[in-house]
């Protein structure tokens, strides 16, 4: 399969846990449906991302990138390559591209959360990507390094993550750390 079937199927499996999600998954899903290229960059105006929260694996502590180009500490992701399989490969490769841990794994072969967020720069504006968020646990004394994607990458207590983390991000961590994560 590749990510678009991929990506469809998930879509199509997943389920949304409130209101809020339901009607982004409603949105992400007739995107697909409108878009056999949508889970590609150059799909304008709006394309499906894969993002993954990196957590400790005590849920402790969750593991944030300060983005260079926006200047923002945000979970690790990115756009999906026609080389990925699934979305859940590309957030997991994403995170261990933009972290620098190797032996990352997800806590559950499902999203956890969908987010939706404009995309500040590209050619056509406004634009968005249709995020589909991944969690991962990183082995014990796992070491981050700082990719060229990033400013700074650290480790974050659960209830200390900085200030300017947007409120679905907030929400992802929750999700993450507090809410068990099913395998």
């Amino acid at each position: 399969m590749n990510v678009y079937g991929d990506a469809v199927a998930v879509l199509d499996r997943w389920r949304a846990p409130d209101d809020e999600q339901r009607e982004l998954l409603t949105t992400y899903r007739q995107h697909l449906a409108s878009r056999p290229d949508g889970v590609f960059r150059g799909c304008h105006p709006d394309h499906i991302t894969a993002s993954c929260l990196v957590v400790s694996t005590d849920r402790t502590q969750v593991l944030l990138n300060l983005h260079r180009r926006y200047g923002i500490w945000v979970q690790f992701g990115g756009h999906c390559d026609p080389t990925d399989d699934s979305l859940a490969g590309a957030a997991l490769r994403e995170a261990v591209e933009e972290s620098g841990i190797e032996t990352l794994d997800l806590a559950t072969p499902e999203p956890v959360q969908l987010s939706t967020h404009e995309v500040r720069c590209g050619p056509v504006r406004p634009s968005h990507h249709l995020d589909v968020r991944y969690v991962a646990v990183a082995p014990p004394g796992a070491v981050p390094v700082v990719s060229e994607e990033s400013d700074d990458v650290r480790w974050f207590a659960v209830d200390a993550v900085p200030d300017g983390v947007d409120p679905p991000l907030r929400r992802l961590i929750f999700l993450a750390t507090v809410t068990p994560v099913r395998r």
